[in-house]
């Protein structure tokens, strides 16, 4: 690793957890950039809020979901 990666990454480990996310968020963004897949991450978006306004489908809040698949998998 060069010396220049190797200070941004000491530099990030200092940020808050918070911080570190939005980083790593943008970081991974910036390697998605096949016009194709965003544009069919972007229909698949529209089509599940579509789902949540129309009412043919209902939110689960994310504590909720993930016990039930820890349920699932326990089996």
């Amino acid at each position: 690793m060069n010396t220049t990666v190797e200070i941004i990454e000491a530099q990030a480990l200092q940020l808050t957890a918070a911080d570190r996310s939005h980083l790593l968020e943008r970081l991974i963004a910036s390697l998605d950039t096949d016009p194709d897949i965003e544009a069919a991450w972007e229909q698949e978006a529209d089509r599940r809020e579509a789902e949540l306004d129309s009412g043919d489908v209902t939110a689960i809040p994310g504590p909720e979901a993930m016990a039930r698949l820890r349920a699932k998998l326990a089996r």
